[in-house]
C-alpha cells in the first residue's frame, strides 16, 4: 500500500483568493446600494435648554 501525497496547493490558494474577492465585491455592492437610499433629514430643529443647576464640579 502506497501513500500518495497531494501537492496541489495552488488550488487552495485560488479558492481563497476567489472567496476573498467575492466577499469584498458583496461588501462594496452593499455600501453602494446604501448610499443610493435617500434618507430624509430632520425638518424640526431640536433645542434643549439645560439649566446651570444640573452641572456638578468634579475634582
Amino acid at each position: 500500500m502506497q501513500f500518495i501525497k497531494k501537492t496541489s496547493s495552488s488550488r487552495s490558494i485560488i479558492g481563497i483568493i476567489t472567496k476573498l474577492t467575492l466577499v469584498t465585491v458583496v461588501i462594496f455592492v452593499i455600501i453602494f446600494l446604501l448610499n443610493k437610499i435617500d434618507f430624509p433629514a430632520p425638518k424640526k430643529e431640536m433645542e434643549k435648554i439645560i439649566s446651570n443647576e444640573n452641572f456638578k464640579i468634579v475634582k
